[in-house]
């Protein structure tokens, strides 16, 4: 992988890159409603939310804006968990909301 690209596979569903503050790990962000979201204006993309790579040794935060690196503060552990509850709970009110309409759908 080379730095500063940012690799799409559309039918896998994922973004994936090095992390840009050099340390060369490799950054995956998976697209779903409960994940990221990839924009493409025909020019430039942009990733949502803010990337935060909290399991790396560098904890680098991040966006990726319009093909650019946009530097976000470093979270305290306590935010990362604070962050990572957050978005479990998230998780679970999308997928049983989904599992919600499809069981109301078979009946």
């Amino acid at each position: 992988m080379d730095e500063g690209v940012l690799y799409i596979t559309v039918e896998y569903g994922t973004a994936v890159h090095l992390c840009p503050c050099g340390c060369g790990s490799r950054v995956v962000t998976p697209f779903s409603p409960t994940d990221w979201e990839l924009r493409f204006n025909g020019k430039e993309v942009t990733l949502s939310p803010s990337i935060g790579n909290w399991s790396f040794p560098c904890k680098s935060h991040y966006w990726i804006i319009r093909n650019k690196v946009r530097w976000a503060r470093r979270w305290s552990d306590e935010e990362v968990e604070e962050g990572r509850e957050e978005d479990r709970e998230a998780k679970m009110k999308y997928y049983r909301k989904n599992r919600q309409r499809e069981q109301e759908g078979n009946n």
